[in-house]
């Protein structure tokens, strides 16, 4: 039953990730403008509500809402979810192309607005990031979305849906791998706990592998620019998007939240941009700690004049006096703890540990 407190739990996790490595059409008012009653009903919603559980058997919907699927993609996500246990349910427009997208942005909405309405999908899995899902907000229905709670999982471009969802539906949603990731026991452990075991508490230590890695490359170190303990509501995600919607209707709000970021791909000088952007706009000395993930590949493209990335974070995170931590295990790699968006955690740099306070789900 996915239980934290089971004695053979991690040697079921161990197995999962061994097994693990080896018609919708759009509604006529799908592309209206949302309801003035939708944009503002989360600033009237007093508490988060949370999903079911998920359970052995469960049906996963397999859709994608930014990057278009391959063949080949959609065949290690199927392996992923049914060596979890569960079932698949692909959406209508999994295979759908339109330029790098997976379909029209009608074509995207029906299937996610398909899956939160069919109540025996228990998760809606995307299979990958990529871009587009920030053109779905706008047209989102967020009351069919909160009447009918349902896992959602990602990272990377559902960073979009995650912070317009928390904040015009109110839905716990969930920062972790996507459908097709590369799964290892770290990354399954902790997202089955998370998404099937809900208990009072739960603590997440950051993944050895990942200090291991960082022998070879220092990214993948943990560092600690400001220590202290932290405790507030998880926020953030992909910094490229969470930068996106500042100063739109979908922003993340810091505030007094421990606000995470992470990022893949992209020069120090962008992170700067995209940092301060963030920091003119919603403030980190606002928010009760800040965990900055592994940003992979994150490196100087001119070496010889560029600042490193660890510079360029420092510029952001030592005028700060709040906690403060960098290369924890979050972004695009594959040992990823699950994020829930919105629940109140603590972060501890001296355990180096994220404690959540509350299950995520019900």
């Amino acid at each position: 039953m996915f239980r934290s407190d089971l004695p053979g739990r991690r040697a079921f996790c161990t197995l999962l990730a061994a097994a693990v490595l080896a018609p919708a059409l759009a509604p006529a008012h799908a592309l209206a403008a949302p309801r003035r009653s939708a944009r503002r009903s989360f600033a009237s919603m007093k508490t988060l509500i949370k999903p079911p559980r998920l359970q052995p058997g469960d049906t996963v919907a397999l859709i994608a809402p930014g990057g278009y699927a391959t063949e080949k993609s959609i065949a290690k996500a199927r392996r992923n979810i049914e060596a979890l246990g569960l079932k698949v349910r692909e959406g209508a427009s999994l295979r759908a192309v339109h330029g790098n997208y997976g379909g029209t942005v009608p074509q995207r909405l029906a299937d996610l607005h398909a899956m939160f309405a069919d109540p025996e999908i228990k998760m809606i899995w995307p299979i990958r990031g990529g871009s587009g899902c920030i053109s779905l907000l706008a047209h989102l229905d967020y009351a069919l979305i909160r009447a009918n709670p349902t896992i959602l999982l990602g990272y990377s471009d559902i960073t979009a849906l995650h912070l317009a969802i928390h904040k015009h539906a109110g839905l716990v949603t969930f920062h972790g791998p996507v459908a097709s990731s590369t799964m290892t026991e770290y990354s399954i452990e902790h997202m089955m706990a998370v998404l099937g075991d809900p208990q009072p508490t739960y603590t997440i230590p950051m993944a050895l592998e990942n200090s291991r890695r960082a022998l070879e490359k220092p990214h993948f170190a943990m560092r600690t620019v400001h220590g202290g303990v932290a405790t507030g509501p998880l926020m953030g995600g992909n910094l490229s998007l969470v930068a996106a919607l500042a100063g739109t209707p979908y922003a993340a709000d810091f505030k007094d939240s421990i606000l995470f970021l992470e990022e893949v791909n992209e020069a120090p000088y962008r992170i700067d941009r995209w940092m301060t952007q963030l920091d003119l706009s919603g403030g980190f000395a606002r928010a009760a700690g800040v965990m900055v993930g592994i940003c992979d590949d994150c490196g100087p493209e001119h070496e010889d004049i560029s600042l490193t990335l660890d510079e360029t974070l420092d510029i952001h995170l030592q005028p700060l006096s709040i906690p403060a931590v960098t290369g924890y295990s979050v972004g695009h790699i594959r040992d990823q703890f699950t994020i829930p968006m919105g629940i109140r955690a603590t972060l501890d740099t001296g355990r180096q540990t994220v404690t959540l306070l509350e299950p995520a789900v019900s």
